[in-house]
């Protein structure tokens, strides 16, 4: 089994901060916050996407977003066993842009 693998949720938080504000200046249809948590669920780690910018968004720009943030995220993503490959979630009205869950057991510590 892999070895369990931990970064702390205030650093993956700042790591995720700075990599959308990036990602928001090179792809100016996607302004959206942050905001204090990150989605884990549908197996994929990411933001929510507010749905007056995912209507608007070609499935190629949202796929370039993703990637741009997952590339920001850099150490952070790689240090809990992710990849610099960006993902998105669309389902139910619902847009989430982040990176896939690893699938080695994780633990966030505050």
């Amino acid at each position: 089994m892999a070895k369990a693998r931990t970064i702390s949720l205030q650093s993956f938080h700042s790591a995720v901060e700075s990599a959308v504000k990036a990602a928001v200046e090179k792809h100016p249809t996607f302004k959206v916050d942050v905001g204090d948590g990150i989605a884990t669920g549908y197996l994929i780690w990411g933001i929510p996407v507010p749905e007056s910018i995912s209507a608007q968004a070609s499935l190629r720009e949202t796929q370039a977003f993703a990637n741009t943030v997952a590339t920001g995220l850099g150490r952070a993503a790689t240090q809990v066993g992710g990849s610099a490959d960006g993902a998105f979630l669309s389902h139910g009205g619902y847009l989430i842009v982040g990176i896939p869950v690893p699938p080695e057991v994780l633990i966030l510590n505050k």
